[in-house]
């Protein structure tokens, strides 16, 4: 699903969000640049510091709370777990900040792409449905910190996860070996034209350079099958978590069923009212030995960050429809601390914290 208020908000935010804490949290952000792949990554990187660093006070952000980071630490010593992250469509790795430093503090390496062509500001529902470019990404991204001179005496490559939040969540699934299937998608589209994801692609709008732009609209019908049905799997990850994952209901079955590593699927809302693009229940049924939790009292924009008082009004009065900023029956900082509390437990049965 696309997330079209983090263009303005998460375009305002430059700086990586990690919390102070007793276990400092290191942040840094590196580009992976290689003549082998065609598209630069800019990468953001949570890990458990020495607490030497540099105290980094964020720009100011009209929509959402930013904590301070602690930039450039030395990492502890130890080897830890390593999990990816995958944002939403129209979204940053920054985004997910939040739960990056709840997994650093527990032992973990996390580290981020910002998808281009899925990004704040860098957005058009042509490359939307590219799953195989994000999928890519992420194992360019972990081939890339395992060579890394920086990186890879801390990494260890035999504990590797990854966690996804929308079309990131499709991201994670595809790369654990779920695999698309087109013709699913376009009867889904066909059958809920008023969906988020298929009200994207039909709406003649994208964004490139931190701009709206008009774009012709996308057909599905167009996407290259070949590759969107295709095997994505990365060997090397071996625990994965999905929170409320798009493209829920067209993966294909038997694709499903030959998935052999650890799946955990979230849903924020109470039961009836997560969304069917998203309803992932019949997923973890259809996943040999995964596991199916909610979050009851939360929607799809509670995985976003905290938004400060007023940010709101200011997303009405600038014509922004969806409710990123709403309350649900719970504030949204008790729904991260319920979500922090399952994510790090999953990883912890599947990867074990680090030293």
């Amino acid at each position: 699903m696309r997330l079209k208020a983090l263009l303005i908000a998460l375009s305002l935010c430059t700086a990586a969000t990690a919390a102070i804490a007793a276990e400092p949290v290191g942040v840094r952000t590196i580009s992976v640049v290689t003549q082998d792949y065609p598209r630069p990554l800019a990468v953001t990187i949570w890990y458990p510091s020495k607490g030497d660093g540099q105290m980094d006070k964020p720009n100011y952000d009209r929509i959402f709370e930013i904590g301070p980071a602690v930039v450039n630490a030395t990492i502890r010593g130890g080897r830890f777990p390593l999990v990816l992250l995958s944002h939403g469509s129209g979204s940053r790795a920054e985004g997910m900040g939040w739960i990056a430093a709840e997994l650093a503090k527990a032992g973990y390496i996390v580290a981020g792409p910002n998808h281009p062509g899925t990004t704040s500001g860098d957005s058009t529902p042509a490359a939307t449905p590219k799953i195989w470019d994000r999928t890519q990404d992420i194992s360019v991204l972990i081939t890339a910190l395992s060579a890394d001179e920086n990186w890879t005496a801390s990494i260890d490559p035999n504990r590797i996860g990854i966690l996804g939040f929308s079309l990131g969540g499709s991201t994670a699934m595809e790369l654990a070996g779920a695999r698309g299937d087109l013709s699913a998608y376009m009867r889904y589209c066909d059958e809920n034209p008023a969906m988020m994801d298929c009200t994207w692609f039909a709406g003649g709008r994208g964004y490139a350079g931190g701009e709206q732009v008009d774009v012709a609209p996308l057909k599905l019908a167009d996407i290259d099958r070949t590759r969107f049905d295709q095997q994505n799997r990365d060997a090397r990850i071996t625990s994965v978590i999905a929170v409320d994952p798009g493209l829920a209901t067209t993966f294909q079955k038997t694709s499903l069923a030959g998935i052999e590593v650890p799946v955990t699927l979230i849903n924020l809302g109470s039961p009836g009212q997560v969304p069917m693009a998203v309803l992932s229940d019949q997923l973890a049924k259809d996943i040999p030995g995964a596991s199916y939790l909610q979050v009851e009292g939360a929607d799809h924009f509670s995985f976003l960050p905290v938004c400060k008082p007023g940010a709101a009004d200011f997303l009405k009065s600038v014509g922004e429809l969806d409710p990123i900023c709403e309350e649900t029956k719970r504030p949204r900082a008790d729904i991260h601390a319920e979500l922090s509390r399952l994510i790090v437990e999953a990883f912890g049965k599947t990867l074990q914290a680090g030293n």
